[in-house]
């Protein structure tokens, strides 16, 4: 079992001069339980399935496993989601660190998040300053829910 630790922030300047590649992502969530979720995308040509455990309390840890299935397995498999996110995730060395910010289309237009992975919770990391406010936690911002109650909806934003 992998444990996935990362922590999650909004953007508040311009990252892309730091920028070493992009994807474009769909993604969808096919199957939930109170303690698993389901996860389908394709990344460009290729195609996963994720299936991702309840986040601690802090919701910076959760077991996570992921597969790489055939791209075209997994757009069949989309269509059984219950809707899909779509973003370009753009990946961003700093340091010994890689930070992944995705810039969300759609219901979502607007919404830019940047995660970075930890080894641990406790994990030093660099601060550059383009990240903005700390959203680790906020379930408001976990792609799951954002297909529930999209960001364009928020009344406070």
């Amino acid at each position: 079992m992998k444990k996935e630790i990362e922590r999650k922030f909004l953007i508040k300047g311009d990252f892309m001069p730091y920028v070493s590649s992009a994807t474009r992502i769909e993604q969808g969530y096919v199957a939930k339980s109170d303690e698993l979720t389901l996860r389908i995308r394709t990344r460009d040509d290729k195609g996963f399935l994720t299936i991702k455990g309840r986040s601690n309390a802090l919701g910076m840890s959760r077991s996570e496993w992921e597969y790489e299935i055939p791209v075209e397995e997994a757009r069949e498999l989309l269509k059984y989601s219950r809707g899909t996110i779509s973003k370009t995730r753009y990946i961003v060395p700093v340091g010994e660190h890689i930070f992944e910010i995705d810039r969300f289309y759609g219901a979502n237009e607007g919404l830019v998040i940047a995660e970075v992975e930890l080894t641990s919770e406790d994990e030093e990391y660099p601060h550059p300053e383009w990240l903005g406010e700390e959203v680790t936690g906020d379930r408001r911002y976990y792609n799951s829910q954002l297909l529930k109650h999209p960001f364009t909806t928020w009344e406070n934003r």
